[in-house]
């Protein structure tokens, strides 16, 4: 039988834990109420359980349990507090279409650029995108000299979910909270992995998904302020008024008890699972340059303020898709994405100035909680080989275009 692949991708999602699922399996068999039903037994249950998932998704953050709303991940989390901090701030000047100023960093998933491109273009908001440093890192000195007296809103993410990169979102938040703006950050790579508070980092509005820590995928929170400066949305969603008005619609009991779960795992184990994956980070470096005495290899992302789990490098000649596709024994990402008009390399390794042919030819190594040694190992193995054997093939294409090679080779 052969080696079952390597999944290395856990950026993208992660494998369930067995405690998560062991946690759901209940609520869509025995205890199965609708959470807002309150004249039965079965709707107690379910109300329970979403009550404890509250407060066990508030303490991995430092948030109070009224503070969390449940939403269907970390995208419609980010759209609730892009959208909704706009239009209600439109709403207070008296429904102006184009109230203010809004910003956000250059290295932010689409969840974020999206609908703040939107609001740009379609409800006439400015919108300015602050730019990283070489490492892929925003300081807090840029979104200084971003802010006017016209923003409402500064969005900037917690850890980027390519390179790794953690920003200092404390500064960022305090600065915030100095000059009246609201601060939103996309925390969905950073939760479980890097200390978060609210309070702390002042923090007004926090998006997480539960499929990035080990939960279902299909269900997130955006954390929302109440205590103090309170953080003011116009809800996406009408209906029935659930979740305090912020997001209606029935909640999926399972898969809230499963972020709750999920959370508090993260809350418990964290910090030694963190300890775990970056000695394989590191071992999975070190292999892979130990397989490529030659070199050629540029590592992307901050060298001391990164995850724990991210690992995303660069191959000098090689061509990244074919280095993608080559690799079947081990699940990983590349640097680009595919477009509707072709392939397109990574906006973020763009926004740090990572040359073209190098971002192409990149790959984003993610670790999780059951990531292994001999997982490490084996991906080294192979990542290595198939990056010689399209050096080698390039070499002999340039040789056999030049003339220089014998005919026979």
């Amino acid at each position: 039988m052969p080696d079952a692949p390597i999944y290395l991708d856990n950026h993208a999602t992660t494998r369930t834990d067995p405690r998560v699922v062991a946690a759901m399996l209940p609520f869509f068999t025995e205890r199965y109420g609708n959470a807002a039903s309150v004249a039965h037994r079965f709707g107690w249950e379910a109300g329970d359980a979403v009550d404890r998932a509250r407060e066990q998704v508030a303490a991995l953050i430092g948030a109070e349990p009224s503070e969390i709303v449940f939403t269907s991940g970390a995208t419609e989390a980010n759209n609730l507090a892009i959208k909704g901090t706009a239009r209600a701030a439109a709403l207070q000047t008296g429904g102006i279409a184009h109230p203010g100023h809004l910003v956000c960093s250059a290295v932010e998933h689409r969840a974020v650029l999206d609908p703040m491109r939107r609001l740009a273009r379609e409800e006439g908001w400015e919108l300015t995108v602050v730019p990283c440093d070489g490492f892929g890192r925003i300081s807090a000195e840029a979104v200084a000299g971003a802010i006017t007296d016209r923003t409402v809103l500064v969005s900037v993410m917690a850890a980027n979910n390519e390179v790794g990169t953690i920003n200092p979102i404390g500064a960022i938040g305090r600065l915030c909270r100095d000059l009246g703006v609201a601060f939103h950050t996309d925390a969905s790579q950073a939760v479980g992995k890097v200390p978060i508070d609210v309070e702390e980092d002042a923090i007004d509005l926090l998006s997480l998904t539960a499929h990035k820590i080990h939960g279902p995928k299909g269900i997130g929170a955006l954390f929302v302020r109440r205590r103090g400066r309170r953080a003011r949305l116009v809800p996406l969603v009408d209906g029935g008024g659930h979740e305090r008005g912020l997001r209606s619609g029935t909640l999926p009991v399972p898969l809230v008890v499963g972020l709750g779960k999920a959370a508090e795992l993260a809350s418990q184990e964290g910090p030694v699972d963190c300890d775990r994956m970056r000695a394989l980070r590191d071992r999975l470096d070190r292999e892979i340059r130990s397989r490529l005495p030659e070199g050629g290899i540029r590592r992307n992302g901050h060298p001391t303020e990164g995850l724990p789990n991210n690992l995303n490098l660069s191959f000098e000649g090689v061509e990244g898709e074919a280095l993608l596709m080559g690799l079947r024994g081990v699940a990983v990402s590349s640097g680009a994405a595919c477009s509707s008009a072709g392939p397109e390399s990574s906006h973020v390794l763009r926004a740090m100035g990572v040359p073209e042919e190098l971002a192409r030819a990149s790959l984003r190594f993610g670790l999780g909680r059951f990531s292994t040694a001999e997982d490490v190992d084996r991906a080294a193995i192979e990542v290595a080989a198939r990056v010689r054997a399209l050096r080698e093939g390039s070499e002999a294409g340039l040789l056999t275009r030049t003339g220089l090679a014998r005919p026979d080779l």
